[in-house]
């Protein structure tokens, strides 16, 4: 069975849209309508009139979508595929912190669950992080979560003291710092990008610190430069498409694996065939119960629209 040509037949009968993150396998960013970072994906599953949304990412994502849109249908390809970052903040213990810090306003990254965006009072993105943050009155205090590499970035960054979670994702912690300075030193010509995810010391050997799509920008307006790129690893075929004859290099992992670099286990528990199964059956569908969907609704419609 060809699946691209039975998966583009099934999209258009059955008036479905396919997201798809940038960390996504290459055929699936291929065959998606869109492609992009959080925020991105984020503003299109809320501009959609499509009856059935594929979200090819992990969970909190097809979540997200949901709570946007709960009269579509939300499909997701593996029900499975996590997220390290939203497991690292359960909601029973996020509310026992919110609650003994009364007084702070709650800015969650929207790599958590609907749980933890229920408790939230704005939910950002790593492209706008900065801007929600500086949104506040600076008399306020903050409460930063789930990811505290995130949180001290965006610290430095609005000279703000913020509460943080001590959550983060395994993949940008997987970096290596001494792989990074040797792979430069070979490549001394390469400029290190990475995402703000990524531990301090790595983000300190960096020329350009940003989102996923932050990042593609940063090169595709630098055409005549070269590239160290410290994040997932699956950005690099977005970036090469975009950019194909700029010189592109994964930045390395403490443990080898299949790429010598870092990758995100639960995107790619994703693939063509059960992207073409869950639009086949409808199913695994995303659901998310109505008091939970309306209260973390609140925060991310305020991120929507400062991000306008």
């Amino acid at each position: 069975m060809d699946l691209v040509k039975e998966i583009k037949r099934l999209k258009k009968k059955k008036n479905a849209v396919i997201l798809a993150h940038y960390y996504q396998v290459p055929e699936i960013q291929d065959i998606a309508d869109f492609v992009g970072d959080s925020l991105q994906l984020s503003q299109k599953a809320a501009e959609t009139d499509a009856d059935i949304i594929v979200f090819a990412g992990v969970h909190f994502m097809a979540e997200t979508a949901k709570i946007l849109n709960p009269d579509k249908i939300v499909v997701l390809p593996d029900l499975k595929a996590g997220c390290s970052l939203a497991d690292s903040c359960p909601p029973e213990a996020f509310e026992k912190f919110t609650k003994a810090h009364p007084d702070h306003i709650v800015i969650t990254y929207v790599n958590c669950s609907a749980e933890v965006k229920a408790l939230t009072d704005i939910v950002c993105t790593s492209s706008n992080a900065v801007k929600i943050v500086n949104s506040v009155p600076k008399d306020v205090p903050i409460i930063f979560a789930p990811d505290k590499n995130l949180g001290r970035y965006v610290s430095k960054q609005t000279g703000r003291d913020l509460l943080l979670w001590d959550g983060s994702c395994i993949v940008h912690e997987a970096f290596s710092i001494d792989k990074l300075i040797a792979l430069h030193k070979k490549y001394p010509d390469h400029k290190i990008i990475a995402h703000p995810e990524s531990e301090e010391h790595i983000l300190n050997t960096a020329s350009y610190i940003g989102s996923t799509s932050g990042m593609i920008n940063f090169v595709k307006a630098h055409p005549n430069e070269k590239f160290i790129v410290a994040t997932e690893a699956g950005i690099l075929h977005k970036m090469q498409q975009e950019m194909p004859d700029t010189e592109l290099l994964p930045a390395p992992a403490v443990e080898d694996n299949t790429c010598a670099c870092s990758e995100c286990h639960f995107m790619k528990m994703n693939t063509l065939q059960k992207l073409y199964d869950c639009l086949l059956n409808e199913s695994p569908q995303i659901e998310v119960p109505e008091h939970i969907r309306k209260r973390a609704l609140v925060p991310i419609e305020r991120m929507l629209e400062l991000s306008k």
